[in-house]
């Protein structure tokens, strides 16, 4: 019987830096696996850190991880060729098929694109399987944007609205936060669009509350809870919030019943 508990040891493939914090790496793995899941990463004396699944390959899955504790500060002192403890993926994932055939439209704000980043490539490759795909991304600012080389691709294939919080006098692009850009979405059919809301709490609020002004249903929201994830299996307890665990029922919630997780 496999102990959920024993991590595995995975080769690093590639690094990709983004910023001068936040690091793709793309780790050796073979199995099933869901964009939005996440693994827990590890070195030994220094502990565990819950990272969310930003791309999965062929016998690869990525970890965009941004520099801001000491399991991470380790992690940015492994490079290619070397390794790391990996044990999962949990959690529960989205699901490309509540999305297919739905007027599709991705919110992410900062690294929160990463947990999402799976369903945007999917659709970008698959752009015929919905009947249309938005994509309106968040960064504080110009240096601060993750996954260059992957919005050009996107904005190749589906529509992409890219902005950032501040930029200098001769930035040519959006500037201002997502939610400015959520009054101006249309659709052909608004009960058939499909929400998918990724971000920081705050962010996450105030984008459900201006996507409600178009008269969403909260049936049609998807977001993404990552709090507090520590073993992964529900046995902790940290990451409970009334009678869900994160970890095993999330960390992806349909709106309807996020709404109601108080923490």
């Amino acid at each position: 019987m496999k102990n959920e508990y024993i991590p595995q040891l995975s080769t690093i493939r590639e690094v990709i830096r983004h910023t001068a914090l936040e690091y793709t790496f793309r780790m050796e793995y073979k199995g099933e696996v869901k964009p939005g899941q996440f693994f827990e990463i590890s070195i030994p004396k220094y502990g565990e850190a819950p990272i969310s699944v930003s791309g999965i390959g062929e016998d690869t899955v990525d970890f965009t991880i941004r520099r801001v504790g000491k399991v991470t500060n380790e992690v940015f002192e492994s490079y290619a060729g070397e390794q790391l403890f990996i044990r999962g993926p949990y959690g529960n994932g989205f699901d490309i098929e509540n999305y297919r055939d739905r007027e599709l439209v991705i919110i992410a704000g900062g690294t929160g694109v990463s947990p999402v980043r799976g369903i945007i490539q999917y659709f970008a490759q698959h752009p015929e399987e919905a009947v249309s795909t938005t994509l309106i991304a968040g960064f504080k600012s110009p240096e601060d944007v993750l996954f260059k080389e992957d919005f050009e691709f996107w904005k190749k294939h589906i529509n992409v609205i890219k902005t950032v919080d501040k930029a200098p006098e001769d930035y040519e692009g959006p500037i201002g936060m997502v939610t400015k850009y959520i009054p101006d979405l249309k659709f052909k059919n608004p009960k058939q669009a499909v929400f998918v809301c990724v971000g920081p709490p705050v962010m996450i609020r105030f984008t459900i509350a201006e996507i409600k002004k178009l008269g969403i249903e909260d049936e049609q929201i998807w977001t993404s809870y990552e709090r507090k994830m520590c073993c992964g299996l529900g046995k902790c307890g940290h990451c409970r919030i009334n009678e869900k665990y994160v970890c095993l029922d999330g960390p992806v919630f349909n709106y309807a019943e996020a709404k109601n997780l108080m923490d």
